[in-house]
């Protein structure tokens, strides 16, 4: 499927990795009590539909028009529970034990009307389960908090940051204010590219039977806070993990943490020097340093009050890359380093060669960063491989290390940070 996915292996030698319990604590997700249709929701209802009917432009753009979004291979599927599948050809080897998961946008609801993303969905993971020959099949929704609410409402209610109108954003408002949902204390991600910036990660599980289950969102030890990346780099070595969150509506944009090995989150250190809220979606860490890309692709707000995506593009601005040791205590050595035609979405790996010397990393670079998020079938993307001189610090080298458009590379997690 070309819908964004992620590979999750179990080998049949387990991979040294601490035990999830040790990087965080599991909270059961209750679900939010049966709503009741009264007076204030058939109030809100009424002016979802009038939103629907009478705002929203009836000639969408290809890229939010759910009609042509949700078609073909990205249409919506319902749950499958756990299935046995046929092998119609050869047959499956006894020793082979594992599955392979795939998580992607899916959602409950058909928009009634109104502007759908491709990145909009819930998401759903499908998974296949082989062990002693044969397969199972199955598909599940992440029951995240957004899944509860809107499935108890029986529509969806949450506004998307890539699609939702002025108009859908102050109803949303008005629906937290009247206690409908409480996004800041529960998240409202999708989880449906594996994580999501306005939440925590959820913790999944994958039983004997080859069923899915959602276990719950998780909450992390120590200072309190409300959301991190949709990458966080694991350590192998240290067993460390390293995040970020951004904010879109104040300094510091961008804040950068890292979680020990038992589980507590360290000191937060925020980044005043990121002039502006830029779509930082992913970063690279090694043995010495993180880096992070400040891309064209930027954070308006105020733009949805003008009936636009408030995630666009910045043609007058100048792509950096940010450089700074990863654990250090403030911004004070973080340099920035202007790289013209860089907008890097995800990072695939990095590493050190020359004792530290040099960086090394590989990710893709969104050629057309013009349609970066509203006409993605088109985008073009260069696998590329930079190398940045961390003493002179200044990128010495670029090149494409594929002439295909690929994006979303994974490799051995144990290679992380690794030369690959």
């Amino acid at each position: 499927s070309p819908q964004t996915f992620t590979t999750v292996v179990k080998s049949a030698k387990p991979l040294a990795m601490p035990a999830p319990e040790k990087l965080f604590r599991r909270r059961k997700y209750s679900p939010p009590p049966p709503m009741k249709i009264n007076l204030i929701e058939r109030i809100f209802k009424s002016m979802d539909d009038f939103i629907s009917t009478f705002l929203e432009d009836s000639a969408l753009h290809p890229s939010i028009d759910p009609k042509k979004v949700l078609a073909g291979n990205f249409a919506p599927v319902a749950e499958l529970p756990p299935t046995a599948c046929e092998t119609v050809e050869g047959y499956l080897p006894t020793c082979l034990d594992g599955a392979y998961i795939r998580v992607g946008p899916n959602p409950q609801f058909t928009p009634p009307g109104c502007p759908y993303h491709l990145l909009d969905g819930d998401g759903m993971l499908h998974s296949v389960r082989i062990s002693g020959g044969k397969a199972t099949f199955c598909s599940r929704y992440v029951k995240t908090y957004k899944y509860q609410v809107e499935k108890k409402m029986g529509y969806p209610i949450f506004p998307s940051v890539f699609s939702a109108s002025a108009a859908r954003f102050l109803l949303a408002a008005a629906r937290v204010l009247a206690g409908q949902f409480d996004p800041v204390a529960n998240g409202f991600g999708q989880a449906n590219t594996t994580l999501c910036e306005s939440d925590f990660p959820y913790a999944v599980e994958l039983t004997s039977g080859g069923d899915l289950v959602t276990v719950g969102r998780q909450i992390f030890h120590g200072e309190p806070f409300t959301s991190m990346t949709a990458h966080p780099k694991f350590d192998p070595a240290t067993g460390e993990v390293f995040a970020f969150r951004y904010n879109i509506l104040r300094r510091p944009f961008m804040t950068v943490f890292r979680i020990s090995p038992e589980g507590r989150k360290q000191k937060e250190v925020p980044i005043f020097s990121l002039n502006s809220a830029s779509f930082v979606h992913d970063f690279a860490v090694t043995q010495n340093y993180a880096v992070f890309p400040d891309t064209q692709i930027v954070m308006e707000p105020m733009e949805i009050f003008r009936g636009k995506s408030p995630v666009g593009v910045d043609p007058r601005k100048m792509p950096r890359i940010g450089v700074m040791p990863r654990y250090a205590d403030d911004e004070s050595e973080m340099t920035w380093i202007e790289v013209p035609g860089l907008n890097i979405l995800h990072v695939v790996n990095a590493w050190e060669e020359d004792d530290g010397d040099k960086i090394v990393m590989v990710a893709s670079n969104t050629l057309t960063v013009e349609h970066a998020m509203d006409q993605m079938e088109t985008r073009q993307l260069s696998l590329e491989k930079i190398t940045i001189d961390a003493k002179a610090k200044k990128v010495v080298a670029r090149f494409p290390v594929s002439d295909k458009n690929l994006d979303l590379g994974v490799i051995n997690p144990q290679y992380a940070q690794k030369k690959n």
